[in-house]
């Protein structure tokens, strides 16, 4: 999953992306609105997690303008302002969900995670399964059968993504937009790498494969039909 942070407090910002990126995630940040803008309207991000107050533009004004260009992205609002009124603003330019400063960033993760879910319409809030393959979000198990996998970071963060797309095939290009941050040259072959390392720990040691390669395309992950 890839989020953007604006974020113009240093200290908050590193906080916050060390937090996620342990978590799995693919941080873009950036420490002003406008610039905050631009790649939220030109980047494609499971969420945003954007700070009130912001040189250059302001937090309000920068959800308004996602919202009235149709950018549906899920919105976290951070802000220091608790005041129900301030609260009330921010949801109503269009955020899904409010922060107060300071937080634990426990209660961040919780509803980075929360608003994910609902956008992409997962019921089970901390499983996904394909066939005998689990992966737990909360936990960060995966099991095929009854073998635990032991995945690397970035391999977690592929086959997460892989899994909420199962069936459905994913371009090396939407897997560098999701898994990895933009600092990525798509001319790298750190995607094909990753899917081979990924295949070796899912399917080698088991006839059936889930992990497919559409020449061509891109990948998918499935049963064989």
């Amino acid at each position: 999953m890839r989020l953007l942070l604006v974020e113009d407090d240093v200290k908050i910002a590193m906080f916050i992306q060390n937090g996620l990126k342990e978590a799995g995630f693919a941080v873009d940040h950036t420490a002003n609105g406008q610039d905050g803008l631009h790649l939220a309207l030109t980047e494609p991000y499971d969420l945003a997690i954007v700070d009130l107050m912001l040189p250059k533009l302001d937090g309000l004004t920068l959800i308004e303008e996602l919202r009235r260009k149709a950018i549906n992205t899920p919105i976290l609002i951070l802000s220091a302002k608790k005041s129900v009124d301030d609260r009330v603003k921010g949801l109503r330019a269009g955020g899904d969900d409010y922060l107060v400063k300071p937080f634990a960033f426990s209660e961040l993760l919780a509803r980075v995670q929360a608003l994910i879910r609902r956008a992409s319409g997962v019921v089970n809030p901390s499983t996904l399964t394909v066939g005998e393959l689990t992966l737990n979000v909360q936990t960060r198990k995966v099991y095929r059968g009854q073998k635990e996998v032991d995945l690397q970071p970035l391999e977690f963060s592929l086959l997460e993504y892989l899994m909420r797309n199962a069936r459905q095939v994913v371009s090396k290009t939407m897997i560098m937009e999701h898994v990895w941050d933009y600092n990525f040259s798509p001319m790298t072959n750190v995607v094909e790498a990753r899917i081979c390392y990924l295949r070796d720990k899912i399917d080698r040691d088991f006839d059936s494969k889930l992990i497919h390669t559409v020449r061509g395309v891109g990948y998918v992950l499935k049963e064989n039909s």
